[in-house]
């Protein structure tokens, strides 16, 4: 018999248990995304930072690790060289294409010139080659309207946020 008892007692605890738990099964509701600025220190490391943060709070869809491209302050030393390597690292990219679910992320205090980079790089890629791939922008607005232009024909999907 007191196994009997110990049996139900165990069946009710784990039905009472089952029924408390009810509300906690609801996946708790997504919290609105932090405002960020951009830096105004002129770091690398800081926009970096501002960067990667934006990319964490756009990652819905995104299955694999984000492609990230920034270029320094217009005045570092070696702009420039910096500049045309990014370009072909870009480019060779987007010639092989991206898997779809994945992020191709640019910023820079340099907004202008990421956005000629992009759109330059974009250049080669084949119409709708892009499909289910985001490309994030963080700029100026009329930078961003420049590259959605130039990204538009690849068929990712554009996401601008401007650098404020």
């Amino acid at each position: 018999m007191s196994n009997l008892y110990r049996g139900l007692f165990l069946a009710f605890a784990l039905i009472a248990l089952s029924a408390c738990n009810k509300g906690e099964d609801k996946k708790p509701a997504e919290a609105a995304p932090v405002v960020l600025t951009a830096p105004t220190d002129g770091t690398d490391q800081s926009w970096k930072q501002y960067i990667a943060a934006l990319v964490k709070q756009n990652m819905k869809g995104v299955r694999s690790q984000p492609f990230l491209y920034y270029l320094p302050v217009g005045t570092t030393p070696d702009f420039e060289d910096q500049y045309n390597r990014q370009l072909d690292n870009v480019a060779a990219t987007i010639a092989r294409t991206v898997t779809p679910g994945n992020m191709l992320a640019f910023g820079s205090p340099e907004s202008a010139r990421m956005a000629d980079l992009v759109i330059e790089a974009f250049k080669s890629a084949d119409a709708g080659s892009f499909k289910d791939v985001k490309v994030l922008f963080i700029g100026k607005p009329e930078d961003g309207e420049r590259v959605r232009a130039g990204v538009e024909a690849s068929g990712a999907e554009y996401i601008f946020i401007e650098a404020k």
